[in-house]
């Protein structure tokens, strides 16, 4: 390939890198391109996409390569695709789209698809007031990816049903709109109207307590985990826990990092990368299941 040959070039006299490194570089990046010509007829650099890189990722994991040595195999994938986009031959570089977790760190556990379906779609909930807010406090979680002192804190007039919309404040005080499905509208509409029953004079939060009085954190802790340990054997069921399987559940399904991370409200996308691992597991599944090599 002519742009890898130039590459290599600009490493060694324009970079004046030695010999041993301008060597690994070319190992790693041969390395790939045998990857992506296995897995894509018409392989080359210039339209390679951040989903093949990603399935490189999982295979080199998945061969028990030490994550410190995958992470230099994308610094090498990282620096060729630099030099293509500042020659001109590329708009975006797709590694900046792929991320994988530190070494060691501990990895958010999430709700299955699955478990969340027979949560939201089976008769847990009651239809009394309790149970309505209950499903709408779940519902809201896991459809948003909110944080707990988000959902405390929305007012009535933060929602916004038409366009299907949440406002939620979040830290440092960064105010942000998340959009919602029409299943979470239906399920607070229902909530309002039993609420407006039991309590016609209230303070304008969004969830209450049974007594009328805003919803506190210790009763929000209460409610999340009363209804997951219905469905799952996670060891911890908390809101954070539904946080985490909204933003796995968007990855999985192909969503892009940087859209998950506006979403979560991150402040840079080494927050939101973290996901990407449990991404890469059920990629891993797909993968083995389908390709002629796995």
């Amino acid at each position: 390939m002519p742009n890898l040959e130039n590459f290599l070039s600009f490493l060694k006299y324009e970079k004046r890198y030695s010999e041993h490194t301008v060597t690994a570089y070319e190992k790693d990046l041969d390395q790939f391109i045998r990857f992506g010509s296995e897995m894509v007829g018409d392989f080359c650099l210039e339209t390679t996409d951040h989903h093949l890189i990603r399935q490189w990722v999982i295979s080199l994991l998945d061969d028990g390569i030490s994550v410190i040595s995958v992470k230099r195999k994308l610094s090498s994938l990282r620096s060729i695709f630099k030099f293509l986009l500042r020659e001109g031959h590329i708009a975006r570089n797709p590694v900046e789209l792929v991320m994988i977790p530190k070494s060691g760190k501990k990895l958010p556990g999430f709700v299955e698809e699955k478990e969340m379906n027979q949560l939201l779609e089976t008769p847990f909930f009651s239809p009394d007031f309790a149970g309505l807010r209950d499903k709408a406090v779940v519902s809201v979680f896991y459809g948003t990816g909110m944080r707990l002192s988000e959902l405390k804190s929305i007012r009535l007039k933060d929602v916004d049903y038409a366009e299907r919309l949440v406002r939620v404040l979040g830290k440092r005080n960064k105010e942000r709109l998340i959009p919602f499905p029409a299943e979470i509208g239906r399920d607070l509409q229902q909530y309002l109207t039993a609420r407006s029953e039991m309590f016609p004079e209230s303070p304008d939060f969004l969830f209450l307590t049974d007594k009328g009085e805003p919803i506190y954190e210790k009763m929000i802790y209460r409610i999340v985990r009363k209804y997951l340990e219905m469905v799952t054997t996670l060891e911890k069921k908390s809101p954070h826990v539904l946080r985490h399987t909204y933003a796995t559940h968007l990855l999985n399904r192909g969503a892009d990092l940087n859209a998950i991370k506006e979403l979560l409200g991150h402040s840079t996308l080494a927050a939101t990368q973290i996901y990407t691992h449990t991404s890469f597991e059920k990629l891993k599944k797909i993968y083995n299941q389908a390709h002629p090599r796995a």
